[in-house]
């Protein structure tokens, strides 16, 4: 079953774009897409970290939002902690905006 997942990726902020740009490809590889759908990378780049990781101040942010089978997760993962230059990365199920419920008076009725 194919579903929407979101990645976050914090590479080491010595690469430079063009080196993390080849290493999301290679990664993205991993997870064959069908037909039409693209995977949608965005580079929010250079940024401070909260907390030092692996002695490292600063990190280069990349988040990507693709359509995989499950089956395909365990591998993509896999590459991403054998990568030294990955210091973290999170995948979640993209489930799209949630809605919020609308408040009702006790009637059962909308407020205005």
């Amino acid at each position: 079953m194919i579903r929407s997942y979101e990645a976050v990726y914090i590479f080491d902020s010595t690469l430079e774009e063009a080196a993390v740009t080849e290493k999301l490809d290679r990664f993205h590889a991993l997870v064959p897409q069908e037909g039409e759908s693209v995977i949608d990378v965005s580079h929010w780049g250079r940024r401070t970290l909260a907390f030092p990781i692996a002695n490292r101040e600063t990190g280069y942010y990349v988040v990507a939002k693709f359509d995989a089978a499950s089956e395909m997760l365990p591998e993509f993962e896999r590459a991403l902690k054998l990568d030294d230059t990955v210091l973290r990365h999170l995948l979640v199920l993209n489930e799209g905006a949630q809605i919020a419920p609308t408040p009702t008076t006790k009637d059962g009725e909308e407020e205005d």
